[in-house]
């Protein structure tokens, strides 16, 4: 667990409005380059005005591995996230569910801190849990069985073992298979289960949670007074764009915003 909030000397980068960002679902591709941009944006012109960012899963569409980090794109990102810890904002990772294999090259190129699901957070006083998702679509039984065999350390050290572009060949099988299986699922089998939610705040203890996955943004309150904060994915390259992300000020109050930075009421 982590501790923030505590008031920092005059000079440093405490001073600023925002304690910290939250985005996820960015699914960086070369194919989306409008959404690529508006993301190297908020890097640019956003996340430098607050203490701590957190990706929670998904930044790319897909990560074949950390030896893939030299591939322009990649690189042109890494570099920008570098930029950004660099000039002093703390940065913490998630994994989602299409860049679980990013490892400890990436976040050492990027100078982010990699962090496990879900992670507990102090922000104000306030206890946040923070996750990406898709632990909690638990009614998705095929993909929960999926996930399990994904994420043993055994099949990606053997996936990992293969050349980068067999690799990339079978993630892209898996994708189209994806979409294939998505389109026989219901709405409510592809969100999360109220009893796993559940679980997560007993696990946790937190007040409130932050997570992505569902591409169903939206704020939940629940019982007990508990808050759940869904973030939006992005996607700028479609006739109508969206995105956007969630903030925590310095005085404990969650905000979210659109892609232009306004506040969602």
């Amino acid at each position: 667990m982590t501790q923030h909030g505590k008031s920092p000397a005059p000079e440093s980068k405490g001073q600023t409005e925002t304690l910290a960002l939250f985005v996820s679902d960015i699914h960086l591709q070369e194919a989306m380059p409008r959404t690529a941009e508006a993301f190297l944006g908020f890097l640019r012109h956003r996340a430098p005005h607050a203490q701590e960012l957190y990706l929670l899963g998904d930044l790319f569409e897909y990560w074949a591995g950390d030896d893939d980090i030299p591939e322009p794109f990649n690189r042109k990102i890494v570099e920008a996230l570098r930029e950004l810890t660099t000039a002093g904002v703390a940065v913490h990772w998630i994994a989602g569910n299409r860049d679980f294999l990013v490892g400890a090259a990436f976040a050492e190129s990027a100078g982010l801190t990699l962090l496990s699901d879900p992670h507990v957070a102090t922000f104000a006083g306030k206890r946040i849990a923070l996750a990406h998702g898709d632990a909690q679509c638990t009614d998705d039984t095929g993909y929960m069985a999926f996930r399990t065999q994904v994420r043993q350390p055994a099949w990606q050290q053997g996936f990992l073992a293969m050349p980068l572009e067999k690799r990339k060949a079978i993630i892209a099988e898996m994708r189209s298979g994806s979409r294939e299986a998505q389109r026989g699922k219901s709405y409510e089998i592809m969100d999360v289960n109220a009893d796993a939610i559940d679980a997560l705040f007993a696990r946790t203890g937190a007040q409130i949670l932050i997570h992505g996955h569902t591409h169903r943004p939206a704020r939940h309150i629940l019982r007990d007074g508990r808050l759940r904060y869904v973030l939006p994915d992005w996607d700028c390259d479609a006739a109508t764009p969206r995105g956007g992300w969630i903030a925590l000020g310095r005085d404990g109050a969650i905000t979210r915003h659109g892609l232009d930075g306004e506040e969602i009421a």
